[in-house]
């Protein structure tokens, strides 16, 4: 009960004040730090803009570009804040991902008359990629819990392809065997209006597995092998996207999965579907409000990111599983100077009830949601909070520029280099079943933390290698990582 009380007033806590903020943020007029416009020009100290030229967007459409900027021919600018504006259009630019490098100037072409001269440089946008990876939560795992069994992969291809028609549509395709058999489709249109505030995504995926983790045992998935397929699972969905400013954006989502086990499985755990199914069908309703005001999407020194959601699992159709969840999260990013940068993420999850099957049970230890120093291990339960800080200063930071590279795509190569320490703290509420059993209580039910130090290596096309030494109340060891911390 404690635990419920915690994190639902941790939650509301949280969102409240950024639910609210996103809801008053309109198109014209911020809150806050956002200029003001539309105002007279006989006003001392502004200029008009009087037009805008785009220049490097050769597959890339101009409405596209165009969506992103806050300021329009006619609109007037206090020339003090000219240029923190113009540096917001170019993260939101180049937050879209579609550029190498995005910079907006000014002109002054008159008295009190200005053109924006919008200068983009493209990505490369196609990317079939051979695909072989490790089956496993992350590369420590691999290492430590399975001694870096080679069989424990996944191969085959994948395709991204980016900017479709230039309108920034997107589509998935991915096909993977050994391990897990996994099959994926994916297509996102951004904007299906005029106005462009409302999208579209259709996710379609299917997957198999001859090894499957059946239990948890001291905090580590237990897996069984067999000649025979012992699960699999298929599911579609359909996302609504509703943006109508620059920064919030709203996701409803529907989506129906059916999974099925082979016996092997449900003798071996009777709960794994609930009460010695082997067939599970659920279609699930999911609500998002996400709000991102960060410099640099792919690594952020600055800004804020909050998401908000709300989660029923079993909705219009009969279902196997019915499943309430909620979670919110809120991650910040605080220059301090001189090169110092803080960053703090907290996160909060509910679900109830906590008497759901295990294969529908919730875990702190998936994505980036975990204690540093905690990799290998699952600590599952039906509420959980997390909070993880991290200070860190850049060391180097270099931009070249491949001049006699033939793919000008990929002629651009910037650098950074970070050196960084961190400290985690998380609590877990613990399932009943696991109370009862008398199980999976080393890490439930009491705050977990870990603190460490490393370094972040940063380049382009989004990659981020995170190279850390934790120390935590179960020891201390290196651990790495190819995604930002969060």
């Amino acid at each position: 009960m404690l635990g419920r009380l915690v994190i639902g007033f941790v939650s509301l806590l949280i969102a409240f004040p950024y639910v609210l903020r996103a809801q008053v943020v309109g198109d014209t007029i911020q809150v806050g730090d956002e200029i003001r416009f539309h105002v007279k020009d006989s006003l001392a100290g502004f200029v008009r803009v009087n037009r805008i030229h785009i220049q490097g967007n050769n597959r890339t459409r101009e409405t596209i570009i165009l969506r992103e900027l806050r300021l329009r021919p006619g609109d007037s600018v206090n020339r003090v804040e000219l240029e923190f504006l113009l540096m917001r259009e170019q993260q939101k630019l180049f937050n879209l991902h579609l550029f190498n490098t995005a910079t907006v100037t000014a002109v002054e072409v008159g008295p009190g008359l200005i053109d924006l001269n919008v200068v983009v440089e493209e990505r490369w946008y196609t990317f079939p990629v051979l695909r072989f990876r490790l089956t496993d939560r992350n590369f420590n795992e691999w290492w430590q819990n399975y001694n870096h069994d080679i069989s424990r992969v996944v191969y085959g291809l994948k395709l991204y392809q980016y900017n479709l028609w230039g309108r920034n549509h997107t589509m998935f395709v991915m096909a993977e065997f050994g391990f897990q058999k996994n099959f994926r489709f994916m297509y996102k249109v951004p904007y299906i209006n005029r106005k462009q505030t409302q999208g579209l995504t259709l996710d379609v995926d299917y997957s198999e597995g001859k090894s499957i983790a059946d239990s948890t045992i001291g905090h580590k998935l237990n897996y069984v092998k067999s000649n025979d397929v012992l699960r699999t699972t298929r599911g579609i969905g359909l996302t609504y996207t509703f943006r109508n400013n620059f920064y919030v954006q709203h996701r409803l989502k529907y989506e129906y999965r059916y999974s099925n086990i082979a016996d092997t499985l449900v003798s071996l755990n009777e709960n794994y579907l609930g009460r010695g199914m082997n067939r599970q069908h659920v279609d699930i309703l999911t609500y998002e409000l996400a709000a991102d005001r960060r410099d640099v999407a792919a690594y952020p020194l600055k800004g804020y990111e909050f998401l908000f959601g709300i989660r029923q699992d079993g909705i219009a159709f009969h279902s196997d599983l019915m499943k309430t969840s909620s979670y919110v999260r809120l991650a910040s990013y605080i220059p301090l100077g001189n090169g110092f940068y803080f960053s703090d993420l907290g996160v909060a999850y509910w679900s109830s009830p906590d008497n759901v099957p295990y294969y529908n049970y919730t875990t702190m230890g998936y994505d980036r949601t975990f204690v540093r120093g905690y990799e290998v291990y699952v600590v599952e339960g039906p509420y959980f909070i997390l909070n993880k800080a991290t200070l860190k200063m850049k060391v180097f930071s270099r931009n070249w520029h491949l001049n006699n590279w033939k793919m000008r795509q990929f002629n651009y190569l910037p650098i950074a280099v970070y050196l960084k320490s961190y400290a985690d703290v998380g609590y877990v509420d613990n399932y009943k079943a696991y109370e009862d059993a008398q199980i999976n209580k080393m890490l439930s039910d009491r705050i977990i933390s870990g603190i460490g130090f490393g370094m972040d290596v940063v380049t382009g096309y989004d990659l981020a290698v995170r190279l850390e030494y934790s120390f935590t109340g179960q020891g201390n060891g290196f651990f790495l990582h190819f995604r930002k911390e969060f």
